[in-house]
């Protein structure tokens, strides 16, 4: 009853493309490729955030000694350049400058080409 085979598969897949369209499957799986990413850093640093503490709780190491987790604003600063060098690597493959926004998507639901009046 739990088993999916090809034709659930397809049927899906099927899906998909009707609901997003050819066009936009390739930017849904580098998005979906780029969040995978992001989780599977964000579960590392939390695993080496839980080992660290276990690591210093011996009864040799003193607090002051034991080396401290990186504070949120140096992981919030590490985020925001990984953020900004995934952008640009994005924008040299769609052949745009860095910090352009891709044409025509909307942002916050307004069209790009209202969006930049809007902001006036």
């Amino acid at each position: 009853m739990g088993n999916i085979g090809t034709p659930e598969l397809l049927i899906i897949l099927l899906v998909v493309v009707l609901i997003f369209g050819s066009a936009k499957l390739p930017q849904l799986a580098r998005s979906l490729g780029k969040s995978a990413r992001i989780l599977k850093a964000e579960t590392k640093g939390l695993r080496d955030d839980e080992e660290q503490p276990a690591a210093a709780a011996g009864p040799a190491a003193e607090p002051a000694a034991a080396p401290s987790a990186p504070s949120a604003r140096d992981r919030a600063a590490q985020l925001r350049a990984e953020a900004a060098r995934l952008e640009r690597e994005a924008a040299e493959q769609e052949g745009r400058r860095p910090g352009a926004l891709p044409s025509g998507e909307p942002i916050e639901g307004v069209p790009v080409s209202d969006y930049g009046r809007n902001q006036r």
